[in-house]
């Protein structure tokens, strides 16, 4: 990819970047496999064998969907490869979504105790 003027890589400005993590998000199975390698990296095959109902092909579809979201990582370790989860997405989401509400509510809470 290149950008608008043809001169280089096409970087996605923030916006883009969060749509693709909201995109990724609104799939319970890319949820449910976040939830698996929150408690640690997991090889592919491992991850494909938590959803037996699914098959390999689907999984991985779901990965490379949260690896171009940011929220995987994954790296090669001989023969298997390890995927980890990338939390920065989700922190960024957080600071930009999330944040100011929460000042807002301790701010109403602290007004009520005065």
């Amino acid at each position: 990819m290149s950008d608008r003027e043809g001169t280089g890589p096409l970087i996605p400005n923030s916006d883009e970047r969060d749509d693709a993590v909201f995109k990724a998000l609104a799939n319970h199975t890319r949820r449910r496999i976040l939830d698996l390698v929150r408690t640690g990296p997991l090889s592919t095959g491992e991850v494909c064998e938590a959803f037996p109902g699914l098959d390999r092909t689907t999984v991985l579809q779901h990965i490379r969907v949260l690896e171009g979201a940011e929220l995987l990582t994954g790296r090669k370790i001989g023969r298997t490869r390890q995927l980890a989860l990338a939390p920065l997405p989700i922190k960024r989401i957080h600071d930009r979504w999330i944040d100011d509400y929460t000042r807002a509510a301790v701010g109403l809470l602290a007004d009520l105790d005065t």
